[in-house]
């Protein structure tokens, strides 16, 4: 039994030995989502310190790590790492602050295997979105100044200066914004008077921090609803009437 463990521990040593000997250590590059296929990411010779030609003799090839797409690949005249394959970020890692893609450069002749970590950025392609296009809200016309109207926030699927980074409330007799984080409310800043306006609509955007900047809109429509502030009253004619019925009472 001991000659077996003893057996076992030598040849997982060697193979450390071995796996050691083979890899030569990471290279790491970051480059932004979206880019063309055949566009650069970097000089996987020069970065390694072989000539142009040693990597075509090597049969230098890119493997990839736990995942059947390549996104990048060698030009072998080169010695240049090019994107492969589309990168969409969002569909790849979705709303992680970090997005990094593991493949494995391999050379033969000797062997060596060198990890390659690509560290990809997000680029401003998506533009904020509210869950709806039209926000409904009933607003009794009785409602106090200062009230205030919570309003779902909207979705951006970049990340960091690229998500949402404020709103803006399109000028309006009756109402302001108020936002806070992510808790976006209205505030009734004039009051209403159904028998003047019943009904009001209002234009909401959300715009992100990137460069070109995008926008996202949705219209908020307020129904006014009656409350009793206003006593009966009688028309001129409706007097005259009233008081002549009376009158023919008393003859």
């Amino acid at each position: 039994m001991d000659s077996k463990i003893a057996l076992f521990q030598t040849c997982g040593f060697n193979f450390l030995l071995l796996w050691l000997r083979l890899a030569y250590g990471d290279m790491s590059y970051s480059f932004p989502e979206e880019m063309k296929r055949g566009s650069l990411i970097g000089h996987v010779a020069k970065d390694l310190g072989l000539g142009t030609g040693a990597l075509s003799s090597r049969r230098a090839r890119i493997d990839t790590d736990g995942s059947d797409t390549r996104y990048c690949d060698i030009n072998l005249d080169n010695g240049e790492l090019i994107v492969a394959e589309r990168i969409d970020r969002e569909v790849l890692c979705g709303g992680k602050a970090s997005c990094i893609l593991k493949h494995e450069l391999v050379l033969e002749n000797p062997l060596e295997l060198h990890r390659i970590s690509l560290h990809i950025q997000d680029v401003n392609d998506n533009s904020p979105q509210f869950n709806e296009e039209l926000i409904h809200i009933e607003i009794q016309e009785s409602a106090d100044r200062g009230a205030r109207y919570v309003i779902e926030e909207a979705h951006d699927a970049d990340i960091g200066q690229n998500s949402v980074q404020q709103y803006s409330l399109k000028k309006n007799d009756h109402f302001v914004l108020a936002a806070n984080g992510n808790t976006i409310e209205l505030v009734l800043d004039k009051e209403l008077d159904r028998e003047k306006q019943h009904e009001i609509n209002l234009l909401l955007t959300a715009l992100d921090g990137g460069s070109p900047q995008r926008s996202g809109t949705v219209v908020i429509h307020v129904t006014v609803l009656d409350a009793n502030d206003n006593a009966p009253l009688f028309s001129q004619f409706g007097c005259g009437i009233a008081l002549f019925s009376k009158l023919s009472g008393l003859l």
